[in-house]
């Protein structure tokens, strides 16, 4: 192996000064996911393992690392809402991911607005400039490569209502980089913005 390439097996460590496997696999979506208890306690909590799986019909799923207040809500109530994090929202949504006691209202705590959502019953951000409402259709506890139970659970949910700004869409056509959408990179504490100047084009072969 080359002497400029740093190898590790992650069950030995990394070695280095901060884990690098979020930084390579980065800048990720944020999930800024909103739910509520059975009680109807709202919460909202930002997750950095977020992504879109399916076209039609449009499923997105986030990882939950623990068994935490968010995938109980959902496994409870069968019902979440996924809100756009942009450069106008970066600190509300850090706020939103202070660890608290299950009955603070992050809304709250972040000086948010919780809006009525039009097919769910939870709640989303009424200041997001686009919102995904969703209905769960599988939990999914991760195991390791050999079978071992992982402490952490996949959320996955079809998208049943979008809320999209309108200033956002341009002749019909949604504008990625106009809402200005942040990402989680590697490091503590790093995040980027996408920007109109990043944007190119390439097109699929044939």
């Amino acid at each position: 192996m080359p002497d400029n390439v740093h190898f590790y097996r992650p069950d030995d460590g990394h070695g280095l000064p901060h884990n690098p496997f979020n930084a390579i696999i980065g800048p990720r979506p944020i999930g800024w996911i909103s739910s509520q208890s059975a009680d109807g306690i709202r919460n909202l909590a930002p997750y950095s393992f977020f992504n879109a799986f399916n076209y039609t019909p449009p499923i997105i799923g986030f990882a939950s690392v623990g068994y935490k207040d968010s995938v109980r809500n959902i496994e409870a109530t069968g019902e979440f809402c996924w809100q756009l994090s942009t450069r106008e929202l970066a600190e509300p949504m850090n706020q939103s991911c202070a660890a608290v006691d299950a009955d603070v209202d992050e809304f709250t705590l972040a000086g948010l607005t919780p809006a009525a959502s039009r097919v769910v019953s939870v709640p989303h951000v009424a200041e997001a400039r686009v919102v995904f409402e969703c209905r769960l259709s599988q939990l999914v506890q991760l195991t390791s490569a050999a079978g071992d139970a992982v402490d952490t659970w996949l959320v996955l949910g079809e998208v049943v209502g979008v809320h999209i700004d309108q200033t956002l869409l341009k002749d019909g056509v949604y504008q990625t980089a106009d809402a200005g959408p942040i990402l989680r990179g590697g490091g503590p504490a790093d995040y980027f913005e996408i920007t109109p100047e990043q944007r190119f084009e390439m097109y699929r072969p044939g």
